[in-house]
């Protein structure tokens, strides 16, 4: 493959993140609510001249043009910013909270792969029978169902009701603290610093965040690989694999599955991007605290230089998602890497 080709996608790409940030700057700013009456509020009663004291501190009495202009140059020299709630540099609040979204997305999407691809492929290979029907009305459900209501009944059936894993947070509180920050990713924390106690606690913790993150996903990955299955079951090179008298499962999982699997990567790739943007509503819900929930605090508060920064993570996940996706075609498809 060229560099050139991973260039010029790059450069395509730059726009298109600039357009999102830009975006995101303006209507932060056209919303309703005003950051310096929140700040002002929450800290009880307060003058006209304190607040106009405030809106000078943080820039914020300046024109919408002047803001902006602070904003791009501050954003070339790599500086995100000052968060307006705890006065902390924007990108020292963000890596505070990223691993554990991550962490998150990760695991989330390696349940909505399993499962999915593995679903996909029963339901393909018995074709019009009892499984395949429950396999797509299960998909079917998967789709439909919100996230918040999903994480609620998880919650009642698997934590409330039976007490089998917890209701919220990473770990459990008698071990938090005392995990060495090397990752920021506990299951790699704990596991550095030989707590097979505390792994088993944040394991549990993530297990229900996971599952109703990447369900949706799964579901979507495992009707694109039922259908592209059904599709390559039926080629040329599968029906000679079968007439050399290979078996069964070889010609599934070595001849057909490996090109099923072509959509179902690019499937995969663009909601990589998705759970790292949809978290917002399963992290509240779990009070995992993660970007996602940052973002929701930051919104309400209006904390501008959080929530523009935090768009930026999520604008260049997407776009590096898309690269990557690209990249995983040239690998699946010996065609594109041919042209």
């Amino acid at each position: 493959m060229r560099g050139g080709w991973v260039l010029r996608r790059v450069l395509m790409a730059l726009p298109l993140a600039v357009g999102i940030v830009l975006v995101s700057f303006v209507l932060l700013r056209i919303m309703p609510g005003d950051p310096v009456d929140i700040m002002l509020r929450g800290g009880g009663t307060s003058s006209e001249a304190e607040a106009r004291a405030l809106a000078r501190q943080l820039g914020l009495d300046q024109p919408l043009p002047v803001q902006l202009a602070r904003f791009v140059g501050d954003l070339a020299r790599g500086d995100l910013g000052e968060s307006i709630r705890s006065r902390q540099p924007v990108g020292q609040v963000l890596l505070a909270t990223l691993p554990a979204t991550v962490e998150l997305a990760l695991a989330a999407l390696a349940f909505a792969v399993a499962a999915g691809v593995a679903l996909g492929v029963l339901a393909a290979t018995r074709r019009g029978s009892w499984l395949d029907r429950a396999v797509m009305a299960t998909a079917s459900l998967g789709i439909s169902m919100p996230a918040f209501w999903l994480g609620i009944v998880l919650i009642l059936l698997l934590a409330v009701g039976t007490g089998w894993l917890p209701t919220s947070g990473r770990i459990a509180s008698q071990y938090a603290g005392t995990v060495p920050w090397h990752t920021g990713f506990l299951l790699v924390d704990t596991l550095l610093a030989k707590n097979l106690a505390a792994f088993r606690s944040a394991l549990a913790h993530l297990v229900l965040p996971a599952v109703t993150l990447g369900a949706e996903l799964a579901a979507v990955v495992a009707r694109v690989t039922r259908s592209s299955m059904l599709e390559v079951m039926g080629a040329e090179f599968v029906r000679t694999a079968r007439a050399k008298g290979l078996p069964e499962g070889r010609v599934v999982l070595r001849h057909a599955l490996r090109n099923a699997l072509i959509p179902t990567a690019s499937v995969v790739g663009l909601q990589a991007g998705v759970l790292l943007g949809g978290n917002m509503i399963v992290e509240t819900v779990f009070g995992w605290p993660g970007l996602g929930r940052l973002v929701v605090e930051a919104i309400f508060a209006r904390d501008y230089p959080v929530v523009q920064g935090a768009v930026m993570v999520y604008a260049l996940t997407f776009l590096v998602m898309n690269l990557l996706v690209d990249l995983a075609y040239t690998w699946l498809d010996p065609r594109i890497r041919e042209a």
